[in-house]
């Protein structure tokens, strides 16, 4: 399994320190800071400065450390309060949302994908209420959380299928909403996508149905391309099937050859809307398999080649089992925010008890049928 980063003592956001001058970044309670340098951070000053730093810093309630003397070197850090608790959306209580403790357990990564305050209806049923999310570029992530909390529908903002009604969706530092059609077109091929199943086209036969892509939106030649479709295939274990027609595969078959498809373009972000849903347990934890050892063959490469971005995995599912054994790193959403986040440890290690019901499976706690 992938490696997982160890967190720090604290969740992110509990104690973050900013130089004199410069404001600590808005997490609005959720976007915790994921770079550990920003915490206890410690800067030399001259004795004006640091008495500038004292002075303003005293009236935010932050806390001082190691105030020195006139015309001492001691170095001076200021340590400022947990931002406040966010607002439930409106028409909420309090009671509501008491097990979302937005924290944010950093992952030592910056964002691929950062969903920023967003908020998404469809007539009065609300599914996005202030969501606040990042995907750890380099890991595979996992979007957990019950059925109908809008899981499926973040990934259709991630690739500008459908658009926010309030906030921002950010794809490698760049808004997916505010981009023009063009480069629009050219940011979703940083995507690859696996349906749930397969969504193979019936009039092609597997090679061509994974060839798609190529043909669709390069330049390639047909030696290359079946070279490329033929890596892919042999990869997923299905080099041998390459003139089956989808009707001839089984479900597994089906997703396999998906998820070659959504490799042929050498994305820098791949998407799982729950590969799992229909396969039997021992299938289920051959894909998660599989997932695991194609992330870990494309980060080597982007590694070797020295790409911009490293590749970033997104499973959504609600099978804990794959969770336990694929995931890097955890969202756990629930009506509409994400209840914490952060490295699979963590996560699964939780003293929330919404995250330790949800993750365990069982049938008392704060989830239940309503």
């Amino acid at each position: 399994m992938s490696e997982h980063h160890t967190p720090s003592d604290e969740p992110a956001g509990s104690g973050d320190t900013a130089p004199a001058g410069e404001d600590p970044r808005d997490v609005s309670g959720q976007n915790e800071e994921h770079s550990a340098a920003a915490r206890g951070a410690e800067v030399e000053l001259s004795p004006h400065e640091r008495e500038e730093q004292i002075t303003s810093a005293a009236p935010d309630g932050g806390e001082i450390k190691d105030r020195p003397a006139e015309g001492s070197s001691s170095r001076v850090s200021v340590v400022d309060e947990s931002p406040p608790r966010p607002e439930p959306p409106d028409g909420e209580s309090d009671d509501e949302y008491k097990w979302h403790t937005y924290k944010v357990y950093p992952s030592g990564r910056p964002d691929a994908v950062e969903f920023i305050d967003t908020y998404k209806a469809f007539g009065r049923t609300r599914i996005l209420r202030g969501l606040n999310m990042g995907l750890p570029e380099g890991m595979v992530s996992m979007i957990l959380g019950p059925s109908g909390t809008g899981k499926s529908v973040c990934i259709k903002h991630m690739v500008g299928l459908l658009y926010p009604d309030r906030g921002d969706i950010l794809v490698h530092g760049q808004s997916v909403p505010n981009m023009r059609d063009d480069d629009l077109f050219d940011m979703r091929k940083k995507f690859g996508l696996l349906f749930q199943d397969g969504a193979l086209f019936g009039s092609m036969n597997l090679f061509d149905n994974v060839a798609f892509p190529l043909r669709q939106h390069t330049e390639k030649g047909e030696d290359e391309i079946e070279h490329i479709v033929m890596r892919r295939l042999n990869e997923v274990g299905l080099g041998s099937a390459r003139l089956k027609a989808p009707n001839e595969l089984s479900g597994g078959m089906k997703k396999r050859a998906g998820f070659a498809r959504a490799l042929v373009l050498e994305p820098d972000i791949v998407l799982f809307d729950e590969p799992d849903s229909g396969l039997d347990p021992v299938r289920t934890a051959l894909l998660g398999e599989l997932i695991l050892e194609i992330h870990r063959d494309m980060m080597d490469e982007a590694k070797e080649n020295k790409k911009e971005h490293l590749p970033t995995f997104c499973v959504i599912t609600h099978d804990i089992m794959s969770a336990r054994r694929v995931a890097d790193y955890i969202n756990v959403l629930w009506k509409g925010r994400i209840v914490e986040a952060g490295p699979a440890e963590d996560m699964l290690n939780s003293e929330n008890p919404f995250i330790r019901q949800f993750l365990s499976g069982e049938s008392q706690g704060p989830l239940t049928m309503d």
